[in-house]
């Protein structure tokens, strides 16, 4: 029985064949490109404009018709993703990639490039790649979940740090960190730094990572309420991030049984400085849709809300036992 056509040649393959025949094609594995996913020229502009003139140059505020990072999209079957520069930055410096192994589950990880740091899209994208790459291979082979998300973090953080000039320490590339591997029955889900993971399910929705900030930290110690963190001008001073002098040697992780179906959303703080709460992401989440549809109306709700970051959004499907 034809499964379907192989998507590097388009040769027909069946659900037995792990390679392609025609062009040698791994078919177990689908992932995102290796440097991200082609994007085709912005439809809307920084400042919300939607119309362009002959020249590519907004018809609202006059700039140049963006393309390449400003907005990418991926969607392989039971995850999706979708990264736009937002309406205040000038580049996108997020980064998402995941991928699924056919009958063994699903990888992705979203990394926020830290804009105090130079080449800060280079070191989100150096790090996504790098961790996927760790996370599928074990996935592969069956190797434990939790083991093979703090080896993907290690390798992420030293590929990053290898951008580092000597001249400039300070300048050094950085990101945060979040990922998740979900099979069948288990999710874990890996982070350093501010961006961030939620389970949304029938009974609710429930954050999963706490965000490694100076703020948190302080809140944790009882230093400063919740209340007064948000306010605080520490609130987004990272205490955890990859890259040179990090001091990363390990993430911190969750894993949880998937016992009923739901949906896992990655995100950068793009998102969700806009619905900080469960149960802010609970109300807007659209119901009954794919993931894609789901990342693209999150995405929409942050930048209507101002858009004042770059805004990345990846959502894995759950099915609770009923296959990865």
């Amino acid at each position: 029985m034809i499964m379907d056509c192989c998507p590097e040649c388009a040769a027909p393959v069946s659900a037995q064949d792990r390679f392609c025949e025609a062009c040698g094609r791994n078919l177990r594995v689908r992932r995102t490109p290796v440097g991200g996913p082609d994007s085709p020229a912005a439809t809307r502009c920084a400042c919300g404009g939607t119309e362009f003139d002959r020249d590519a140059f907004c018809t609202r505020c006059g700039l140049a018709r963006g393309g390449g990072r400003d907005r990418v999209e991926f969607t392989l079957p039971g995850v999706a993703g979708v990264s736009d520069r937002g309406r205040r930055r000038r580049r996108n410096e997020d980064s998402m990639a995941f991928g699924r192994v056919r009958g063994r589950g699903v990888a992705a990880v979203v990394c926020d490039g830290v804009a105090s740091s130079e080449r800060a899209e280079q070191a989100s994208q150096t790090a996504v790649d790098t961790a996927l790459d760790v996370l599928l291979t074990a996935m592969q082979s069956g190797g434990d979940a939790e083991r093979s998300t703090a080896d993907a973090v290690v390798a992420a953080d030293a590929a990053v740090a290898r951008l580092a000039r000597p001249e400039a320490p300070e300048l050094a590339p950085s990101c945060t960190y979040v990922s998740v591997v979900a099979t069948e029955d288990s999710a874990t889900v890996g982070w350093v730094g501010d961006s961030r993971a939620y389970l949304v399910a029938q009974a609710g929705a429930a954050c999963l990572t706490s965000d490694d900030t100076w703020a948190a930290q302080l809140v944790a110690q009882g230093v400063l309420t919740e209340e007064e963190a948000l306010t605080d001008r520490r609130a987004h001073v990272l205490s955890r991030w990859l890259g040179a002098d990090s001091g990363t040697d390990a993430p911190r992780t969750v894993t949880f049984r998937v016992e009923v179906s739901g949906l896992l959303v990655l995100c950068s703080d793009g998102l969700w400085n806009y619905l900080p709460e469960p149960e802010d992401l609970l109300e807007v989440l659209p119901r009954g849709v794919t993931p894609v549809e789901v990342a693209r109306e999150l995405v929409e709700v942050a930048l209507k809300s101002g858009g004042h970051d770059n805004v990345t959004v990846v959502v894995v499907q759950l099915r609770g036992g009923h296959g990865a």
